[in-house]
């Protein structure tokens, strides 16, 4: 049985460690009301860009024109594929990192079960996590994506939507797809998996006008050519936005039951160490009753 001394100190170092976990869950449950915030912001804009991409398509086929002249919409036989994998730079937010990772290998193993080699796939790790897991699996990432993840930005998710845009259009990949933790509450995250390009056109139902009704200057294509990028650039934004919001959703969550765990286990120790002491207690007097009657 632990002596006294040293449940003191067992209790004096979970004081310590809550400290820490309530400190470091309050920080999270900060951080996610902000990203919440940045989502909220972004998704009017996101929505109103879909529906300007909807007329415009809408348009062109009131005009007899496809959408498959738009390289970005265009699908092609899969020989190449690159894989945009999303987590964090830290730990302490549960299975946060490790369920990103697992659904990540999941993926580039289906493709390699199907035929590809190593040099079919390419992965653009997002976060020290993801970076270390895939180079260990032998797919290292072209770039450093370390402080996009701490520190999301639309500039550095713009770059790296450019980056996938030229290697699809240039024929480096037939296919991109994103793997990150969708934030659905602060309870939930699941894994998820989109094809990312090419691009899915939304349903014409989502139009906002009658195409007819559009005057298109200079022309649809021309606008089209600039829209799509814009509307592939945002995409990586709210997908970087949606796993930092899912990552800070998890370490509150990681943080709350440690906290709780941490209080249950200080009861147990306090509990213990009043029974030690009230016993030490009692045989301290039993002693005095039992010299004093000598």
């Amino acid at each position: 049985m632990a002596s006294l001394k040293e449940i003191k100190g067992r209790i004096a170092s979970v004081r310590t460690t809550l400290k820490i976990t309530s400190a470091m869950k309050m920080v999270a449950s900060a951080k996610l009301h902000k990203a919440q915030q940045a989502i909220g912001n972004m998704l009017p804009y996101e929505k109103q860009l879909h529906r300007m991409l909807v007329d415009l398509i809408s348009a062109a086929e009131a005009k007899g024109k496809g959408t498959s002249e738009y390289s970005l919409t265009t699908a092609r036989p899969v020989r190449k594929v690159a894989i945009v994998a999303f987590a964090s730079n830290s730990s302490l937010c549960g299975a946060f990192n490790s369920n990103a990772v697992r659904t990540a290998l999941e993926v580039v193993n289906e493709y390699v079960a199907a035929g590809f080699s190593s040099s079919d796939i390419t992965v653009y790790s997002v976060g020290r996590k993801m970076a270390e897991a895939m180079k260990k699996a032998g797919f290292g990432s072209p770039e450093d994506f370390t402080s996009m993840s701490a520190n999301p930005s639309y500039e550095a998710a713009s770059a790296l939507a450019y980056e996938l845009l030229n290697g699809f259009t240039e024929g480096r990949f037939d296919r991109v797809e994103l793997v990150f933790n969708h934030f659905h509450s602060t309870s939930s995250q699941p894994s998820m998996r989109q094809t990312f390009l090419p691009m899915s056109i939304p349903q014409k139902e989502e139009s906002m006008l009658d195409p007819g009704d559009l005057i298109v200057e200079p022309s649809v294509q021309e606008l089209m050519e600039i829209l799509l990028p814009k509307v592939v650039c945002l995409k990586i934004y709210s997908t970087l936005l949606d796993s930092n919001a899912a990552e800070h959703a998890a370490r509150t969550v990681a943080m709350q039951t440690a906290t709780d765990n941490g209080n249950d286990l200080l009861s147990e120790l306090t509990l213990e160490y009043n029974k030690g002491r009230q016993q030490k207690i009692t045989s301290e007097i039993l002693d005095i009753v039992g010299a004093t009657l000598q």
